[in-house]
């Protein structure tokens, strides 16, 4: 584990700068994004960063089994808010991963579940990188789909991790995380990786 870094200017141009500055270093730089709300504003100013889009490969740390059409659906998401730059994005597909990211960002839920990584079912943290299909239980009210998702490995095969949560009940989960508390899936994905974690928190 390293020490992650907790910065409380969670902007939209804080966030959106900080991603920007780690996709430019990179010729062709691979990223995984969060999908659901929280991060809508934040890729619409993306969007706007004059970067050399055509190069940038984008895939999802996680979505719901649904047709991109479907409101639920995080690649409909980012196809329409990214789509337009050109950006090269890629839809997930259950198998192993073999590819290093240069970025992961995760949204974290009030239940500290990471991507769709949830307290339930327990899943293997020691299985190698891979999207895998999973049914949350209980299904969440607000999104009562199956799920593809990077496991732990794959959450964690990155140059660095970003964190982007709101609120206080998440500032707890996260203070909990930082503390050591293994019975959160975003406590293991903290304490497993080994590269820099960047964590932006705002209170609303």
């Amino acid at each position: 584990m390293t020490d992650p870094v907790l910065r409380l200017d969670a902007t939209i141009d804080a966030i959106a700068a900080h991603v920007v500055d780690r996709i430019v270093p990179h010729a062709r730089p691979a990223i995984a994004l969060t999908g659901g709300g929280t991060p809508v504003l934040i890729l619409e100013e993306l969007a706007r960063r004059p970067l050399r889009w055509g190069s940038v490969e984008i895939t999802l740390v996680d979505d719901r089994l649904v047709e991109p059409s479907h409101p639920a659906s995080n690649l409909g998401l980012l196809t329409r808010l990214l789509g337009p730059t050109g950006a090269q994005i890629r839809p997930l597909a259950e198998g192993p991963i073999d590819r290093l990211f240069d970025l992961v960002w995760c949204g974290m839920g009030a239940d500290g579940h990471v991507a769709s990584i949830f307290p339930q079912p327990p899943l293997s943290d020691d299985a190698p990188p891979a999207v895998i299909r999973i049914v949350p239980d209980p299904l969440p009210p607000s999104a009562p789909y199956p799920r593809l998702t990077l496991n732990m490995a794959a959450l964690t095969r990155t140059r660095e991790l970003l964190i982007v949560v709101a609120g206080e009940d998440k500032r707890r989960m996260i203070d909990r995380a930082l503390e050591g508390d293994l019975t959160l899936p975003v406590g293991r994905l903290i304490a497993r990786a080994d590269c820099p974690i960047t964590i932006f928190w705002s209170a609303r």
